[in-house]
């Protein structure tokens, strides 16, 4: 079943850099997956985390639609105050939650396990809003997860996020041509 998670989830990020609709269905699809997995691995958060990537593929798939050419959805980037604003949230609330996690269960590692996840959470509304900066989120991200799931004997979903790693300059070099020339249009 981890085997059929990981080809889904490789699919999902191909066809993410191409800014391929089709990307959500796949992320749906595997996340449906993860979420048992990472459940039964006693990594709860990641768990709950496949449940909002479930609801985010809904959401990216709505958001990546569009009706006719003048709304759709182009890459855009953000101020460096915004995300250090997200940073010292999301840092906060791992904090707080790895605290809970670890008096209240039985989670292995319950401050990674928050972390990636809320960082997780926030990198995928990037993606969903097609901000160029997601793909900084996620190196760091996978770089953790990869260590954490190969912990939990999850091997091919590490290998997974060691190939995710190889793939995000892909990302960000294309979204990043994409951005530039939008906006080397609309000077």
């Amino acid at each position: 079943m981890e085997n059929l998670a990981v080809i889904l989830a490789i699919g999902y990020l191909l066809l993410a850099i191409r800014q391929n609709i089709l990307c959500w269905i796949c992320a749906a699809l595997s996340t449906s997956i993860y979420i048992y997995l990472f459940f039964n691995a006693k990594l709860y958060m990641e768990s709950l985390l496949n449940l909002f990537y479930f609801l985010m593929a809904i959401y990216g798939w709505i958001s990546w639609s569009s009706k006719n050419k003048n709304e759709i959805l182009r890459i855009s980037q953000w101020t460096k105050n915004i995300h250090i604003l997200a940073i010292t949230i999301i840092t906060s609330l791992s904090l707080l939650m790895g605290f809970l996690l670890s008096l209240k269960t039985d989670a292995a590692f319950p401050y990674i396990d928050s972390m990636t996840t809320f960082f997780s959470i926030w990198a995928t509304y990037l993606v969903a809003k097609k901000i160029l900066e997601n793909w900084w989120y996620w190196l760091v991200i996978d770089l953790v997860s990869m260590m954490l799931y190969w912990s939990r004997d999850l091997q091919m979903t590490s290998l997974l996020f060691l190939l995710y790693i190889f793939m995000i300059p892909f990302g960000m070099y294309s979204w990043k041509k994409s951005f530039e020339e939008h906006s080397n249009a609309h000077c």
